[in-house]
């Protein structure tokens, strides 16, 4: 893999991932662009505890822009984007419209092919690993940053998830706290660690899928099932057979295998409605561990957590979504329409021949 750093007009970061060492990046930003000035804001819930960014300078963002001017395509003669070159591997820039920035944080985007009408899921084993090696490349480049305390890699995939553009890719954020969601986790783990005399809770969840009925598939390093208390409808964890607390702990062998397991899962939530369906609309969402320090989880440390991927889709069936409504939206309380059984079952089912 090839990294190369440069800058956009407006002063933002952009870095082109290539598989080829030879390949040379100097395509210069000829957009006549003012520096981004960006308005972010944390602001915490005094109830809940928890956190919500504020960002007004979002609702001027780009929105469903036809094909021929998408911002993610590469330049092509007159036709400027974002991605000053005439073609690339993997890109990646600071978001023009970040949720998160300066001292809130930071917000990437992801371009994971220059191929406008491809999907993860069409990129070759060969692209999905340089992907893979973006995502490890900019966590750990971002855990740096002195304001950054949790980097969170994810695809939104759909317009049905609320996607403003079609083009494949992902977004980075970089949270100046915890997140919510793996704070939870942590007093979890913390709990399960206390009450059993060091066990870890990540471990024993691991055991008790890969003894159950909704393993979907495993290999020599990696394992995806449908957890027990599934909150969507077809939801999907994947997990690296040996315990890292982010994507820089991977080994070799995980990291070869990656691609081939991750290209498997997504084309088979492309075949879970039937043939003749609309691509499966999906959030495909990476957990690591905080970079911050663990003092108010008593007793766990980094290690103790499990980086995993979570994917999941909001279509419950065909033609019909699973909406958030009061149970879910008001009260956190998820129901569930499909037994997480049966949605292992159907992924089984639609395995590549």
């Amino acid at each position: 893999m090839k990294k190369t750093s440069t800058r956009l007009a407006d002063g933002r970061e952009l870095i082109y991932y290539d598989s080829r060492d030879d390949t040379v990046r100097g395509a210069v930003d000829r957009r006549p662009l003012d520096r981004t000035v960006t308005t972010s804001e944390v602001r915490r819930d005094p109830l809940l505890g928890d956190a919500v960014a504020i960002a007004s300078h979002r609702q001027g963002r780009i929105y469903h822009p036809p094909a021929d001017e998408c911002p993610l395509c590469p330049s092509e003669g007159d036709r400027l984007s974002e991605i000053p070159d005439s073609s690339y591997d993997v890109a990646v820039f600071e978001n023009r419209f970040p949720s998160l920035a300066g001292d809130s944080g930071r917000c990437e985007v992801v371009c994971f092919t220059s191929n406008h009408d491809a999907s993860f899921a069409d990129l070759t084993e060969e692209q999905a690993a340089l992907v893979l090696d973006a995502w490890t490349d900019r966590t750990a480049e971002l855990s740096h940053l002195p304001s950054v305390e949790q980097v969170f890699c994810f695809e939104n995939r759909g317009a049905e998830i609320g996607v403003t553009l079609g083009h494949p890719h992902g977004q980075i954020y970089a949270y100046p706290f915890t997140t919510p969601r793996t704070a939870l986790m942590l007093r979890s783990l913390a709990a399960h660690k206390e009450a059993t005399g060091g066990e870890n809770l990540f471990d024993a969840v691991l055991e008790r899928e890969l003894a159950d009925e909704r393993v979907v598939l495993e290999t020599e390093h990696w394992v995806a099932f449908v957890p027990y208390s599934a909150h969507w409808p077809y939801e999907v964890h994947l997990y690296p057979r040996h315990r890292v607390p982010d994507l820089l702990g991977l080994d070799e062998g995980a990291r070869t295998e990656f691609p081939q397991v991750y290209l498997e899962l997504l084309r088979r939530f492309d075949r879970i409605f039937g043939e003749g369906e609309p691509p499966t609309p999906y959030i495909s969402a990476w957990h690591q561990a905080p970079f911050g320090t663990l003092e108010e989880f008593d007793g766990v440390v980094r290690e103790d957590f499990a980086l995993h991927l979570e994917l999941f889709t909001i279509r419950r069936t065909s033609g019909k979504l699973k909406f958030l409504a009061g149970s879910e939206s008001g009260m956190n309380v998820f129901i569930n329409d499909v037994p997480p059984e049966t949605a292992a079952q159907r992924l089984r089912e639609v395995a590549s021949s």
